[in-house]
């Protein structure tokens, strides 16, 4: 007869950072992905008791998740990025005021240190690719229940039987949600980017160029179809002279930034520091890096404090406060 086992909080604590992962790439932001873990430790604490022995504690785990997740679900709209709901604009002219929409309806970023990274390289590789903003938007197109068969089967491979226990339906049934999301998916999401040893030295000579707000260097690390997006503005742009255009224009405010080098989705990122008339720097946006063969393909701007805290990073720095290095 099965018979129930103790766990313990640092038994379920072991699997937060993947669970957070696991998360976020159903809601596309980092905050509600927290709040559906923290959710889920609950629930497991609740009824450790039903645990048992014989039972895989991973999977008893994302079973909790994936219940909490699908009852946290909240807007019936799906969060975006701004390449996902119009065609590239125009810089503005000077004093114009930028469209915005509210926070939920952007993909916010996921900190890098939220995710620990496999030892081994191929796993590492997919994970990074199944975090990268432009997959994430992609699944918030397919409705929940096929968003979570089509995570757990192709990004964590997860088998149909495997599903079908979690989700207490069939083979079947599952095998039905994953035909019809990656009918869904296919015509949208593109192949993941090749990574190459180039790639650190690209962000790298962005942090340098951006230190120094040298325009014309940041402009060659681009690729010629290029694009950049502020969320939550609806405007964003495609191509080097437009994002030349506005280097030179409206973004000449961050001319001075500090900048501290992250990671976020896989990618580099840069969180920039604009200074203040007081001599002390203030937390803008986090710079969300897609290097594509040797080029940044996208460059993908998270706007406001909150942002910074998500990624353990403070919402000012000093006159004296640290460079990049």
């Amino acid at each position: 007869m099965s018979t129930a086992t103790a766990i313990t909080a640092e038994d379920v604590d072991g699997y937060r950072q993947e669970l957070i992962a696991y998360c976020y790439r159903f809601f596309g932001t980092y905050a509600d992905a927290e709040d559906a873990v923290q959710e889920t430790v609950l629930r497991a604490w609740q009824h450790r008791d039903r645990f048992r022995a014989e039972a895989s504690l991973r999977t008893w785990l994302y079973s909790i998740a994936t219940n909490a997740c699908l009852d946290m679900r909240k807007a019936p709209s799906r969060r975006a990025l701004p390449m996902d709901l119009s065609a590239p604009g125009e810089v503005p002219g000077s004093g114009a005021t930028l469209p915005t929409l509210p926070a939920e309806s952007w993909i916010g970023p996921l900190p890098g240190q939220q995710v620990a990274a496999p030892d081994d390289p191929q796993q590492a590789a997919e994970l990074r690719d199944s975090l990268r903003l432009a997959f994430i938007a992609t699944l918030q197109t397919l409705p929940p229940l096929q968003r979570v068969v089509f995570i757990l089967r192709e990004t964590l491979s997860w088998s149909a039987a495997e599903c079908a226990e979690l989700l207490n339906t069939t083979v079947a049934s599952v095998n039905s949600a994953l035909t019809r999301a990656r009918r869904s998916i296919g015509s949208r999401h593109s192949a993941a980017p090749v990574r190459t040893e180039g790639d650190v030295r690209v962000a790298e000579a962005y942090v340098s160029a951006f230190e120094r707000y040298d325009v014309d260097e940041l402009v060659q690390l681009l690729s010629a179809e290029a694009v950049f997006s502020m969320p939550p503005f609806e405007l964003w742009l495609r191509g080097r002279p437009a994002i030349q255009e506005w280097w030179s224009g409206p973004g000449a405010i961050c001319r001075g930034s500090r900048v501290i080098p992250t990671t976020a989705n896989g990618c580099p990122a840069v969180a920039v520091f604009h200074p203040r008339d007081d001599g002390t720097f203030g937390a803008f946006a986090i710079h969300v890096l897609e290097i594509v063969a040797g080029e940044i393909a996208a460059i993908t701007h998270f706007m406001g404090a909150e942002v910074f805290a998500d990624f353990g990073l403070p919402a000012e720095l000093s006159s004296h406060g640290p460079l990049s290095s």
